[in-house]
């Protein structure tokens, strides 16, 4: 091999190592960073805790913005892999016809334009932890793929003949409800029951409210040192405007409020009139329009105000039923009507 063909062969081995460290990170978070002293985030976090001490897959589900990406850091920065890559491949973000050698990367010549072999972030992923967002958007084909490495821990790129073995960790997240896609033959049910060996649900913002309190004085913080601001906290008004809302984005549409409030504003006290500029789209139904709610709509919007102000514990539920003047056995019918993939039975 002459000096040329040493240089071009360096040449790509660097090209490959560079593109690979540019793809690997570590942990960003830490079980510290979960906000939160209700009892359905404690359970959550213990729960997570436990899961980090084995290798066992973890299923997150939860509603977009609840903080399923926050979990898995943390699962994979109490584990025992954590000095090792932490690879996050976004199942709904990346087109189907990619996802498969994203997954696990191709040969070089698998297709027009594959000048070179390409690492996948199974490889990339390996002695660590992938996590795997959004599972319940993953096509059928692949989720067959999916389910092999997990039974074997190995694979083939795309293109290519060699079988390459890997040891990783996986956590899988949705927002969807896995259930009723294996219902509907859209998801491989045998794929799930690898997936949740460990299942942890985290609950949406509305149903512990309780929690609204650090989670802004927690975000203030951050954004205090990201903004340079000095803002000490919220006046009782903006506190309970905060509270009459059910946050459908949850923990992220949260920080993002804030967020836009304390960018246009330069008092230390946010009150209820900066609020107010920002949150137009909060979907606080006006007394007029409750009337010709449809009954179902209202019975719901009862029962979950009834839920988020209780608790979704055994004796928040006795509450929220002495409350709506109903039996505890006719509130647990009910609540298995209303989204129960949302609120635990």
């Amino acid at each position: 091999m002459n000096m040329t063909e040493e240089l071009k062969k360096s040449t790509t081995i660097i090209e490959n190592l560079t593109d690979k460290l540019g793809q690997v990170t570590t942990s960003k978070y830490s079980f510290e960073d979960i906000i939160g002293n209700s009892t359905e985030i404690k359970k959550c976090i213990n729960l997570a805790e436990k899961s980090a001490r084995s290798n066992s897959t973890v299923l997150l589900l939860g509603e977009s913005g609840t903080g399923k990406e926050l979990f898995a850091h943390s699962i994979h920065g109490a584990s025992m892999r954590r000095e090792n890559p932490f690879i996050k491949v976004n199942c709904a973000a990346i087109p189907e016809t990619l996802l498969e050698s994203e997954f696990f990367g191709y040969a070089k010549g698998a297709f027009t334009g594959a000048v070179k072999s390409k690492i996948g972030k199974f490889e990339l992923a390996h002695s660590g932890t992938i996590f795997l967002d959004e599972i319940g958007d993953m096509n059928l084909l692949l989720q067959g793929k999916l389910l092999r490495v997990l039974q074997e821990m190995e694979f083939e790129r795309v293109g290519g003949n060699q079988t390459i073995k890997v040891d990783v960790r996986v956590i899988a997240a949705t927002n969807r409800n896995l259930r009723e896609l294996i219902r509907r033959g859209e998801f491989r049910e045998d794929l799930y029951y690898r997936l949740n060996v460990v299942e942890i649900t985290i609950p949406p913002l509305r149903l512990h409210k309780e929690d609204l309190p650090a989670l802004v004085n927690n975000t203030i913080i951050k954004l205090n040192r990201k903004l340079g601001k000095k803002v000490k906290g919220l006046s009782k008004d903006a506190e309970e405007l905060l509270f009459s809302y059910d946050w459908p984005g949850n923990v992220r549409e949260l920080e993002n409020v804030i967020e836009r409030v304390m960018v246009t504003v330069d008092e230390e006290i946010l009150v209820k009139k900066n609020l107010i500029q920002h949150v137009n789209q909060f979907r606080i139904l006006p007394e007029r329009d409750v009337d010709i709610m449809p009954i179902d709509q209202m019975e719901e919007m009862l029962i979950r105000k009834a839920m988020a102000k209780y608790g979704n514990t055994v004796e928040g539920k006795r509450r929220a039923a002495h409350a709506l003047n109903i039996s505890l056995a006719t509130l647990y019918n009910k609540l298995k009507k209303i989204r129960p993939s949302n609120i635990k039975i």
